[in-house]
């Protein structure tokens, strides 16, 4: 895959995840995260599975408790014509004016139905982000 469509690809998918937390659409964010997601790296949780991705989302979403979600800093790391590998800088701004900032790496696959969806995510210590960034920008 040219790396740059990877690219559009993966901003499109981040600019609707983006706006369907903002506008609390379940149904819509739901959609866009695979059923075999795996997410790693957030204190207190040793793995983050569909189900409880969907719990999460339900009450954040249902008590109003995310003010909106962007993201940044997009660094493609690799990607071929059914999964693109990528870092982002994510923030999310709190109801309560909380802002918790992190860089994750995502993994992005198109599955059967031919919709880009959410396999993996990881939350990333600094060391790992530093040197990811550094290794998606020496291409």
């Amino acid at each position: 895959m040219i790396e740059e469509r990877a690219q559009q690809i993966a901003e499109k998918w981040l600019t609707e995840a983006a706006e369907s937390a903002g506008k609390k659409d379940l149904k819509v964010h739901m959609g866009m995260i695979s059923k075999r997601v795996s997410v790693q790296g957030v204190p207190g949780f040793d793995n983050i599975d569909y189900d409880i991705w969907y719990k999460q989302c339900k009450f954040q979403f249902e008590n109003a408790l995310i003010k909106s979600v962007a993201y940044k800093g997009f660094n493609l790391i690799s990607a071929t014509e059914t999964q693109i590998i990528f870092t982002v800088f994510e923030m999310v701004v709190g109801a309560d004016g909380t802002l918790n900032e992190q860089i994750v790496e995502m993994l992005l696959e198109k599955e059967d139905d031919d919709l880009w969806r959410l396999v993996q995510e990881r939350v990333l210590i600094e060391n790992d982000a530093m040197r990811n960034h550094e290794l998606s920008s020496d291409k």
